[in-house]
């Protein structure tokens, strides 16, 4: 290919149609057109901040009788996921609440938005999230907005003056006329209010300018405009400083307030004359570049009380006071985040109750659901993008179950262990417990999810155990959870002994979870001979029906008819916990399903029944694991055929539940030594 053939290659990759669209420039006239056809262009910064997330789509579902709502948007499908928020459905509902009451006006919109939580809990994903998603919407047809440029006459040709703060045109509109011309305009009923157009003043050097050219045309307001103003279409940028702004704290003898507000411009106080000219000051604060978007402040309660008085003005009354000028309009949705130790410092400082008045707190917890913790070492940690290394199954569910257990309050009652409490707050059922139980259970928990291990420290110990392999072509839980427990003597915000034996108890329970999980594996493995099961099954069936309908059985090697098989019957239902006082009721139901079925002409398949389909394959599986002989394996001596059997079971593993050859080895030598122990459990 030649150098031309790529640069015209690369250059099909770049939109000239997308550059003329955010380039576009036109008349105050041409602006009202478009006002006209598409009044969404007025919004104020929080009404466009709601309409974003909400265009994004949204999913409803129950969960434990509550309505929950999942907004797309969180899931940063247009990164593939790289910010991608799990497990904070709640917290993001809050939140989209405050968004949506200050998208009509009803008071949020003067407060301060405060995310608070533990560290590493997602408050900055939040955040940057919001910045990303309205750089891309203002680049959108539905996004779009629009600010204006002054165009000055000079002695060799026109200079423009672009608005320091990305005013909204209509601004240009004087306040003794503007109620009226947006009544003409058909403004003021609107599916949102649009109070802030009719309140708001232009700024500094907008005003200056205003004032003197208007004056030049003997107060021709429509040939000034005509003139004079160009509008031009408005997309933010966080590296371009438009639209979107970063404060973060700086150590107390650096920290200015001018980096909110704008300073003097000392170089042009010459060409003005005056420090106090308009033209003379940079309105280019965090606070000026922010205006109609959204600006987040770093760690906020570590703000000098000197940014309080910018900051309590900026939200509630919406106006900043730059160096030696008045008041100035800002339109901008403000929000910080925090975490606990510098959130009680809040509570506790009473020259900082203006601030706590007007903030909102939106807690940003943990998650305290396995699944939804799993999706988040996922994204990061997966056999496709950790390529070369294999994970073994499971390995990222026992991270996550240790950092829940980390987050969650021992259960006050007497019979539900905290392993339990995990499972009930991750789906499962458990007997005795309804939706209602598990409602009541988290509101009983007062810090939950507030305290514990941080998502954050156990991808660093995943990571950790990724490069500390030592030449193995997979990790393991076992790695893991060694490299969790090892790095706990380092943590930097683990501090008392206490806390680090409680995390050290609950790896133990987490292991004993794990072992579970892996026997039953192996003896589903083990007993996954499909015809053996429904051979079982049909054998089990013509005894119950038997048993039922108080009949005698064929024996299908002597042909003689016979009792039903008692001992066959009991074996695998015992398997599954049914008492001999139930096992009447049991038998009978499982006719009547059968039955059920017959009618309905459908074939009767165990697998459609759980509780039975479990039976019999631990029932299989006890038949079975002595011919296998599966504690040989510890002792590295093993027959041919045995070595056989092994190898059908490996395979089972590596074909049904993700296993390689060598974590399928690792597993089946573990449980062999289970085994050899003589402390293997039959299931629940």
């Amino acid at each position: 290919m030649s150098s031309e053939n790529r640069l015209s290659s690369l250059a099909q990759h770049h939109s000239i149609k997308e550059f003329k669209e955010l380039s576009w420039t036109g008349s105050f006239e041409d602006y009202l057109d478009i006002v006209a056809d598409n009044p969404r262009v007025l919004r104020n910064a929080w009404q466009r901040l709601y309409d974003m997330v909400v265009a994004h789509g949204m999913e409803e579902y129950v969960d434990n009788k509550k309505k929950i709502i999942r907004y797309n948007f969180f899931s940063d499908e247009g990164a593939d996921g790289k910010d991608a928020i799990f497990g904070l459905e709640i917290p993001v509902m809050k939140l989209m609440d405050v968004f949506k009451a200050a998208a009509q006006g009803f008071g949020p919109e003067k407060r301060i938005l405060l995310l608070h939580g533990p560290v590493g809990s997602a408050k900055s994903t939040v955040v940057r999230l919001l910045k990303k998603g309205l750089e891309k919407y203002t680049r959108s047809p539905e996004g779009a907005l629009y600010s204006f440029e002054w165009v000055l006459p000079s002695e060799h040709s026109d200079e423009t003056f672009v608005s320091p703060v990305h005013e909204e045109p209509l601004l240009l509109i004087p306040h003794e006329w503007r109620h009226t011309a947006m009544e003409e305009l058909g403004l003021l009923n609107y599916e949102y209010p649009l109070h802030h157009l009719l309140n708001q003043d232009l700024c500094p050097p907008s005003r200056f300018y205003f004032q003197e050219l208007l004056g030049r045309y003997e107060g021709d307001w429509e040939q000034m405009i005509s003139k004079h103003i160009r509008v031009r279409r408005l997309a933010f940028s966080e590296k371009d400083r438009v639209g979107i702004g970063t404060f973060q704290p700086k150590d107390e003898k650096n920290q200015d307030s001018t980096e909110l507000t704008g300073d003097i411009n000392y170089r042009k106080i010459a060409e003005y004359g005056s420090d106090s000219d308009p033209r003379a000051f940079n309105f280019d604060g965090e606070f000026c570049i922010a205006n109609r978007g959204i600006i987040e402040f770093v760690e906020i309660l570590k703000l000098d009380v000197a940014f309080l008085y910018d900051l309590l003005g900026a939200t509630q009354e919406h106006k900043i006071k730059p160096k030696k000028f008045a008041q100035t309009d800002i339109d901008e949705v403000i929000i910080g985040h925090t975490n606990e130790a510098e959130y009680r410092r809040l509570l506790n400082n009473e020259f900082m109750e203006a601030l706590r008045d007007r903030t909102i707190k939106i807690d940003i917890p943990y998650i305290t659901r396995v699944d939804e913790e799993v999706r988040i070492y996922d994204k990061d940690f997966n056999n496709e993008s950790v390529k070369g290394v294999h994970i073994a199954p499971h390995t990222l569910e026992v991270a996550a179950m240790w950092a829940v257990l980390s987050r969650l309050e021992e259960p006050n009652r007497p019979n539900l262990s905290i392993i339990q409490k995990m499972k009930l707050y991750n789906g499962k059922s458990l007997p005795g417990y309804t939706a209602d139980n598990i409602k009541e259970l988290r509101k009983e928990a007062r810090r939950e999810g507030m305290l514990g291990i941080s998502a954050r420290y156990v991808q660093d110990k995943i990571s950790n155990a990724l490069v500390a392999r030592e030449g193995h072509g997979s990790i393991n839980p076992f790695m893991v959870m060694n490299a969790l427990i090892s790095g706990l003597k380092t943590h930097s915000l683990i501090n008392d002994e206490e806390t680090k034996k409680r995390y050290r108890e609950l790896m133990s329970l987490v292991k004993q979870e794990y072992e579970d999980i892996i026997k039953n594996e192996v003896q589903r493995a083990i007993s996954a001979d499909e015809e053996a099961i429904e051979h079982l099954c049909s054998n089990y069936v013509d005894n119950v029906k038997a048993y039922t309908q108080r009949e005698r059985v064929q024996n299908q090697y002597t042909g003689q008819s016979e009792d039903p098989d008692e001992r066959l019957m009991r074996a695998i239902e015992e398997k599954i916990g049914v008492p001999e006082a139930r096992k009447d009721d049991f038998r009978r139901e499982i006719m009547n399903y059968i039955g059920a079925l017959a009618v309905e002409g459908k074939t009767f398949d165990y697998r459609s029944n759980e509780r039975l389909r479990k039976a019999l394959e631990l029932k299989l599986f006890e038949d079975q694991k002595d011919t296998i002989k599966l504690s040989t394996l510890v002792s590295n001596v093993v027959d041919r055929e045995t070595q056989s059997k092994i190898d059908v079971v490996k395979q089972r593993l590596i074909r049904d539940y993700g296993y390689n050859e060598e974590s399928a080895t690792d597993v089946l030598n573990y449980v062999a030594s289970i085994f050899a122990r003589g402390d293997a459990k039959e299931g629940d």
